[in-house]
């Protein structure tokens, strides 16, 4: 794959996952869309990586510690979802807002 098809590829899901986060009320929703944003950052690092500096291994590293941050996002991310909706049967982001003290 070419430079700019991937580049375009990292925007296509970069944009997709903001369009999901910004346009769903459900928590696991906006989670699978920042989800896809992070992995479009991760596409469009590792395509920055192998095109611009392949001998380097500090892409390498960067990638790696984001998918890692990736799933630790995710693990937490659903934990507290479903504390929340085991207390107090909370899905949406509107029912969570009014949880506040």
């Amino acid at each position: 794959m070419t430079f700019p098809l991937l580049l375009v590829l990292a925007a296509g899901l970069f944009s997709t996952g903001l369009y999901g986060a910004l346009s769903q009320q459900s928590i696991v929703m906006i989670m699978m869309g920042i989800e896809l944003m992070i992995g479009g950052v991760v596409v469009a690092a590792a395509c920055f990586w192998r095109f611009l500096a392949p001998a380097a291994g500090a892409g390498q590293v960067v990638i790696v510690t984001a998918v890692v941050a990736m799933a630790v996002e995710m693990a937490l991310g659903f934990a507290v979802t479903t504390a929340l909706f085991r207390a107090r049967r909370v899905d949406t982001t509107d029912d969570a807002g009014e949880l506040r003290g």
